[in-house]
């Protein structure tokens, strides 16, 4: 890379300032569009320059958001535990992130067993069920240990209650023996439900709600947010490299 402008110096220098770190990438992309990244600079400081989360939970929803299962942008998940440590996160509290963040796949269930219920119905292979002592059971230890209860789950309790009280069991782990605040594990769902990679309204509307009843305020609820939208930018993180040795390699 060649010398950066003093405008280049100036915004690269803001960047520091209010993201706390700096990588390759970035300089790739400030010397090809100054006034890109100038823009993306100061709509992912936001967050950074008015927000109300502390700087490690900041860097928890990237961390939630690169390292689920609908993304993995495994260079941004290295960049912001890096970061998260920096900014005084313990190893467990880290490893509870990516915990809650490991749920994910149970999205699978939540949207596909009540379409599977309708087409059983239709098909006349639905019969009329109501829970067992064994579901009731089941269904008062999710609402103890995870706080809440959803009619998306009904189902899967339904179908198969060996699979739900195993998904009960993984995902009450971070519940019962994490170090994060209550309304912080919320936000590590929101984080990952709201990313545009996944987009899933009933779990994103229903831990919401959990967050408030937990304490969370509009302004901290509102940051998660804007920090989720951040992974648009890896569009340009991952093709500008590829652009520039393509570049290179043209003469």
């Amino acid at each position: 890379m060649t010398d950066l402008s003093e405008r280049q110096q100036a915004i690269k220098d803001t960047f520091i300032e209010n993201r706390g770190y700096w990588s390759e990438v970035w300089e790739q992309i400030l010397h090809i569009s100054p006034d890109y990244f100038e823009a993306y600079s100061e709509l992912s400081s936001v967050p950074w320059k008015h927000g109300v989360l502390e700087p490690k939970v900041k860097e928890f929803m990237y961390i939630a958001a690169d390292a689920s299962t609908t993304h993995l942008y495994n260079a941004g998940t290295r960049i912001h535990i890096q970061n998260a440590l920096r900014h005084g996160a313990t190893v467990d509290e880290v490893f509870e992130v990516l915990q809650l963040t490991s749920v994910l796949g149970i999205h699978t269930c939540t949207v596909g067993v009540p379409i599977l219920l309708e087409e059983l119905d239709a098909a006349g292979m639905l019969d009329e069920v109501t829970l067992d002592q064994r579901q009731i059971a089941l269904k008062a230890s999710f609402t103890e240990n995870r706080g809440y209860w959803a009619p998306f789950l009904e189902g899967l309790l339904l179908l198969s209650p060996d699979f739900f009280e195993a998904y009960l069991k993984l995902s009450s782990v971070p519940w019962l023996t994490g170090p994060l605040p209550p309304k912080v594990k919320e936000f590590v769902y929101i984080a990952i439900d709201a990313a545009t990679t996944h987009l899933y309204e009933p779990g994103l509307r229903q831990h919401i709600r959990n967050a408030i009843k937990h304490g969370a305020s509009k302004d901290e609820l509102m940051e998660v947010l804007e920090l989720v939208t951040a992974i648009g930018v890896h569009s340009m993180t991952e093709s500008v490299p590829i652009l520039v040795k393509a570049a290179k390699a043209a003469g």
